[in-house]
């Protein structure tokens, strides 16, 4: 059966409507992206949805997405493309509902797919859910082989799509979608924020150790008192599943939203409640909000520090501490830790410029800039190809030579991967007549490769575990260079537990040796490779034949 076949029956299986173009390619991409979630009974939940998603365009510029709900069926419409590319305002006016789910997606290697594009559909028989991803999971090549020996259709590669067919598979096998939600957290591995709806319900859900970040919110409408407000943020303990008796409140306070980062409420008018907890399920109905731990969390939290640093707009709240206050911290630091001598200290935009700041501050040497951004062309150390990395930095990054002509600069960026980006900006400078230029970065120094959603998977890929700091300096052709950090970078941040394998090695989350094969240098194999997870189907329905989800926890 071709795809276009499959895709065609998945599409009119259960009623789920689809109105995206068809995009061939195949899918090899991990990604890093932005999701939100909206439960708001009475409002535009398609707008609200696509202005969550524009706050946090900086995630994902490869496609974008929103499936909505409407009590009787899912309605979706996705396509590569940034937002305004994919939806119109008759787009828009077509998603009617009471609760969506919204994705902005980066691909990090390979070509681009429209079927990678999310959200992804399951609709296994009755069972319909649309699920957005923001991670990497780092064990799906075999739980895609046992779906597939199972009769379960795929798309494409993606792990994302392995994670909602396994939700579907498990919720069609025991009739209850929060079991489907708790059996796949039990065997997916690696660094996951999720949201997904079926017709009814919106649900939110994160892995054990809290790598990928997810925030709730509460829309509140103008003239809501408050004591009706603090009786909606009421919320369950820890401790099991428990409902908010707020059904009324709820509806009057206009609903719930989760999102990938706290800037995305502020767009939409609603305010931070708290993070969803590591290893939380949350579902949100008529019926009011419920948590429960869907999977014990890890004994310590591992907050992906690479959110603080480069991913995260700096309006957002992280931890208690705001973005921009910490890469201001992470400047004052590194000014601390390699000092040096210059007459102007400037930013690579956008994340650089807040440890400018913080450098000039504490140095004492006066801040200004010098780099000009064009603001409509995407990222670069996350193109597909080194070619593209190459002419990006060029399209994107002018030096202001009235500032820079003659002068020594101290220039602070979030971070060195490739190498790629330096050449190019350092050679920008020379031409624009820097007399000096110190490279200063306040993050330390990445050797390791990501395997939870950032795209340096791949340890050759990578300059620093390949070059000492002086080889790197003489490369990209500066007259000084230096990092900050582990310690330093640490001290300044919030309190919590953070994932710093890029830099230390040190991976939360085992990695199954077939999924790490070939990504490590020589000399370079961390200790905590593991074996593939696998799901015996027969142990599944024996465990799950004769159990009463009611009795235990309640309806789903």
């Amino acid at each position: 059966m071709s795809q276009e076949t499959i895709h065609a029956a998945e599409r009119a299986a259960g009623q789920v409507k689809t109105m995206s173009t068809y995009d061939p390619d195949s899918d090899q991409l991990h990604e890093e992206c932005g999701i939100f979630g909206v439960w708001a009974p009475d409002r535009d939940v398609a707008r609200l949805t696509y202005f969550g998603l524009r706050a946090l365009q900086h995630r994902g510029q490869e496609s974008a997405g929103i499936a909505v709900g409407d009590g009787g069926t899912v309605m979706v419409r996705k396509d590569l493309g940034l937002l305004d590319r994919v939806f119109s305002n008759a787009d828009l006016s077509t998603l009617s509902g009471q609760l969506a789910v919204g994705h902005v997606r980066y691909g990090t290697a390979g070509a681009k797919s429209w079927e990678a594009s999310q959200p992804h559909l399951s609709t296994i028989n009755s069972v319909i859910i649309a699920l957005a991803h923001n991670g990497t999971l780092v064990n799906t090549d075999e739980l895609r082989r046992q779906l597939i020996e199972l009769g379960v259709p795929f798309l494409s590669n993606s792990d994302s799509e392995v994670a909602t067919k396994l939700i579907g598979y498990f919720t069609q096998r025991t009739g209850h979608l929060r079991e489907g939600i708790r059996k796949t957290m039990e065997l997916v591995r690696g660094g996951y924020a999720m949201t997904l709806i079926n017709e009814q319900a919106l649900y939110a859900f994160r892995d054990p150790h809290g790598i990928r970040p997810l925030v709730l919110g509460k829309l509140v409408d103008e003239g809501l008192d408050q004591a009706d407000a603090a009786s909606v943020s009421q919320l369950p303990s820890q401790d099991g599943a428990a409902t908010v008796d707020a059904t009324t409140h709820v509806t009057r306070a206009g609903g719930w939203v989760v999102a990938s980062e706290t800037c995305a409420l502020d767009i939409v008018g609603a305010e931070y409640v708290r993070d969803v907890r590591p290893g939380e399920i949350l579902r949100i109905s008529a019926e009011g909000l419920v948590s429960e731990q869907g999977v014990p969390a890890a004994e310590e939290p591992a907050n992906c520090i690479f959110e603080q640093v480069y991913f995260a707009r700096p309006d957002s709240i992280m931890n208690g501490k705001s973005v921009y206050a910490c890469r201001y911290d992470m400047g004052r630091q590194l000014a601390h830790e390699e000092p040096v001598e210059a007459d102007l200290v400037i930013g690579v935009p956008d994340s650089g410029l807040p440890p400018a700041e913080g450098y000039s501050h504490e140095s004492g040497i006066p801040f200004g800039e010098g780099l000009i951004k064009n603001r409509y062309v995407g990222r670069t150390f996350i193109e597909p190809t080194q070619e593209l990395r190459a002419m990006g930095v060029r399209m994107k990054l002018n030096p202001l030579r009235d500032n820079i002509e003659g002068k020594r600069l101290v220039v602070i960026d979030d971070s060195i991967v490739r190498g790629t980006t330096m050449v190019q900006l350092v050679k920008m400078l020379r031409n624009a007549g820097a007399k000096e230029i110190h490279i200063r970065i306040n993050s330390p120094e990445v050797i390791w490769p990501c395997f939870y959603g950032i795209d340096t998977d791949v340890q050759s890929q990578l300059i620093s575990a390949n070059k000492t700091v002086d080889e790197i300096c003489e490369y990209i052709g500066a007259d000084s260079l230096a990092f900050l950090s582990v310690e330093g970078l640490l001290k300044v941040m919030p309190k919590g537990g953070y994932c710093d394998a890029c830099f230390t090695g040190r991976y939360p989350v085992a990695i199954p040796e077939s999924f790490g094969r070939d990504k490590f240098m020589e000399g370079f194999k961390p200790r905590n490779l593991d074996k593939p997870l696998h799901f015996d189907d027969d142990a599944v329905v024996e465990k799950y034949d004769d159990r009463s989800w009611e009795e235990e926890h309640g309806e789903a």
